[in-house]
């Protein structure tokens, strides 16, 4: 017996041997449109064959006991009609068996160069299809004097290369910088240890100070690999739990977790709770809060603000908005925050230094519930960050106040 490990690639090895030496399309429509216009020529002669005959037998009758000429030969009255039935009988098929043939052959050509000339787009999709790699996505059919169904083919064959080479370069960015995140504290680590270990003279002094600083590389280097893991659970979630959640409640871990840092940086938090109904998984919902407030607190100004709100849209939709002071951000950079490992600017790190990945959480947390966030630049500095997610079902919207 074949081992089941092989008898997989030997079939698939004689599946390809049998479609490289099958006939391709064109050959199999050229022989069709041939097969057809040959159905139909034999079809028109055969017709002509009988209409020839019935037509000769309406021929008016002639005197009995007269003879007629027909061609070289002298018939009868009586056989008139049958005599030039079967002359134009034969004359109709010698004419046709001279014609069929060059009729068949005529649209063997024309089938084969129409129908390569309607297939020549689709050979090219395939050949780009061809040199296309993870190197190569660049690479475009370049079709632009086609028309019809051929020319959506190729239009959606090229838009499905770029969102593939977008894919792939993003995945480039995002493992490139993820590389880069996580080698800082690493090599902070390791220096550290390698200098303490090297020095001979070390004291407890000196051994705690590096304690410190490898406990807080360790933390931050925690800190990333969570929020990378954050990110890849949000962006992979097809479909997200859907329990009752209101945005107001999801405010009190994050308004905990950062009133620390909050006061020791001598910001002004003001909370604005209204009921906020949603549906959605309430420890990403919860997430989203938090990363709000902790992006807001560590990307502040010594003494600055920050204001929280949540509320029911008219429409119906649960929003939430965290804004606060800072430096000014460009308003052509603000969708840039949201991309993974991208910080505003360097005036708004008086804190701790973040993994660059809060915004990119919030945005795809939101994009699995269905929702959407938006960023804006506050007037003389600082960010606003508004969420909106779905109703809760059976919420009805709130009429306009005028």
């Amino acid at each position: 017996m074949t081992e089941p490990g092989r008898s997989v690639p030997g079939r698939r090895r004689r599946g390809l041997v049998r479609r490289g030496h099958g006939l391709g399309l064109r050959p199999r429509l050229t022989v069709l449109a041939t097969a057809l216009v040959a159905l139909v020529s034999a079809l028109l002669l055969w017709l002509g064959w009988l209409l020839v005959g019935g037509v000769a037998r309406a021929v008016p009758a002639l005197p009995v006991g007269s003879m007629v000429r027909v061609g070289d030969l002298d018939v009868p009255a009586d056989q008139l009609s049958e005599a030039v039935g079967a002359a134009a009988r034969s004359e109709v098929l010698r004419a046709g068996l001279i014609a069929f043939p060059l009729v068949v052959v005529a649209a063997a050509i024309v089938s084969w160069v129409l129908v390569g000339r309607v297939l020549a787009p689709l050979h090219a999709v395939t050949r780009t299809a061809r040199r296309l790699s993870a190197d190569s996505l660049d690479q475009r059919t370049g079709l632009s004097d086609v028309r019809g169904e051929v020319a959506e083919l190729a239009a959606g064959f090229d838009a499905m290369l770029d969102r593939l080479q977008t894919a792939f370069d993003a995945q480039r960015r995002f493992v490139a910088n993820a590389s880069h995140e996580l080698r800082t504290p690493l090599a902070v680590l390791r220096t550290e240890v390698d200098v303490t270990l090297a020095d001979p003279a070390a004291d407890i002094h000196e051994l705690r100070r590096m304690g410190a600083v490898v406990r807080e590389a360790s933390r931050r280097a925690d800190d990333l690999v969570a929020g990378l893991l954050m990110l890849a659970r949000a962006e992979g979630a097809e479909h997200v739990e859907a329990r009752p959640v209101d945005l107001a409640d999801t405010l009190a871990t994050g308004l905990a977790s950062t009133r620390g840092a909050a006061g020791a940086r001598g910001l002004r938090v003001t909370v604005q709770r209204g009921t906020a109904p949603t549906t959605g998984d309430p420890v990403l919902l919860e997430r989203v809060t938090g990363n709000l407030l902790e992006n807001a607190v560590r990307h502040n100004v010594t003494g600055g603000w920050i204001e929280v709100c949540t509320w029911t849209a008219p429409d119906g939709w649960a929003e939430l908005r965290v804004a606060s002071s800072g430096p000014e951000i460009p308003a052509d950079r603000v969708d840039e925050l949201f991309e993974p490992f991208r910080r505003g600017p360097r005036e708004r790190t008086g804190g701790a230094p973040g993994s660059g990945l809060g915004l990119s959480i919030v945005r795809a947390v939101v994009s699995a519930h269905g929702g959407a966030v938006h960023g804006e630049p506050v007037p003389g500095g600082g960010l606003a960050v508004c969420v909106r997610l779905p109703p809760e079902p059976g919420t009805r919207p709130q009429a306009h106040r005028s």
